[in-house]
């Protein structure tokens, strides 16, 4: 029955990043340093909220869109943090985490034949979605641009076509931002279009240099805002998003995610309103810790020769692969066969990505170190 199968579904290939995660698991003593997940625990007092809603049979169905103090406390949360202004009776949904938050806007927006821009390399949960709806992804080399896509580079590939400019900041897997005047130039030029912006906005408490700043600030009516929770409280396992936008955008996006998933978590929304109540600055204690790995991770890579972008935010460091006659994927494999330290080839992010490498910094300070111990010594044998 196979050949029955969505010939989109069928094309469609497991993620990279999943599928190297998955090729490493055969080695013995391995650091893996692949999987953009928190190392820290679930906040206690989330913990507890969860527990109260179960032994509170709060465990029936919500609202489509989540239940109000929820999203109440969402608008709050981005109002207090990035000065954003959302009703929460009708320009708010509460989703089953960020990627849901992301399939339910691409598929309100998108119809068979129109382009959506974003930036190569890119994470690779993008493109499969763009391509369920029948539209075409179209990749932009951001590598000579220190990886961001800019308004330049935007305008460049802008077509009667375009639909959609996705906008990941900060990014996985380069982890840099734009500026807030790199922000007003693509709002610019995209202001008074037919095209929306989906700002996937994940990493906004993960940013270090400066205060992270939504591009929903100077384009609001063209801009769907993803965020969530599963890095800024360690709480991927509980699958909470959000995505706001203004209410005529949202009442549609509220349709596809009735018939998707009916409501996220009720439990899980119980555990979230206390996230960005009570836990509103958990984030913070976070933040410092990665910002020690950075420093650290950054130091150490350039110490050994790998050519480097300092990031901004997220968790992740993309260097180049040190010999360009090598794949990023084969320089991978060796490194985690000699030296058992598992990274991501550059290739899972798209072909923009080839001839670097993915290293994830949210684990702990030991196994990075113990983690560049091991590449030092593979760096040096190479020499």
């Amino acid at each position: 029955m196979e050949h029955l199968i969505n010939p989109k579904v069928k094309d469609l290939s497991i993620s990279g990043i999943r599928t190297f995660f998955n090729l490493v698991a055969k080695y013995d003593d391995v650091i893996s340093l692949t999987i953009g997940q928190p190392d820290f625990p679930t906040p206690d007092g989330v913990k507890e909220a969860a527990k109260r809603a179960i032994d509170d049979n709060f465990t029936s169905y919500t609202h489509n869109a989540g239940f109000f103090e929820l999203r109440k406390a969402a608008c709050e949360f981005l109002n207090r943090q990035y000065r954003l202004s959302y009703s929460p009776e009708d320009e708010v949904i509460v989703t089953t985490g960020a990627s849901q938050a992301i399939d339910v806007a691409l598929r309100t927006i998108l119809e068979p034949g129109v382009d959506v821009l974003l930036p190569g390399p890119v994470y690779p949960g993008y493109e499969p979605l763009i391509r369920l709806a029948g539209a075409n992804p179209v990749h932009v080399n951001t590598t000579q641009k220190g990886f961001k896509l800019t308004a330049d580079l935007i305008e460049a590939h802008l077509s009667e076509k375009t639909r959609c400019i996705i906008l990941p900041y900060p990014s996985n897997p380069t982890g840099v931002t734009l500026t807030v005047q790199e922000l007003m130039d693509i709002a610019t030029l995209v202001k008074g279009k037919n095209i929306f912006i989906l700002s996937d906005e994940i990493y906004s408490e993960l940013v270090y240099s400066q205060k992270h700043v939504s591009i929903a600030s100077f384009l609001r009516e063209q801009t769907i805002v993803v965020n969530g929770l599963s890095k800024s409280h360690s709480m991927t396992g509980w699958r909470i998003g959000f995505l706001f936008a203004p209410k005529e955008l949202t009442k549609h996006m509220l349709k596809v995610h009735q018939y998707n998933v009916s409501c996220a978590s009720s439990v899980s929304q119980m555990a979230a309103y206390d996230a960005i109540t009570n836990g509103i600055d958990e984030p913070i204690k976070m933040k410092e810790e990665y910002k020690k790995r950075l420093e650290y991770a950054y130091d150490e890579l350039k110490q050994l020769g790998f050519q480097v972008v300092k990031p901004d935010g997220a968790f992740y460091l993309f260097p180049s692969v040190p010999n360009p006659n090598v794949s990023s994927f084969d320089f991978a494999v060796d490194l985690v066969e000699k030296t058992g330290v598992a990274v991501v080839p550059g290739s899972a992010f798209s072909a923009d990505g080839e001839g670097f490498f993915r290293l994830s910094y949210a684990y702990s300070m030991e196994q990075l170190e113990e983690a560049f111990a091991r590449m030092k010594r593979y760096v040096y044998s190479s020499k």
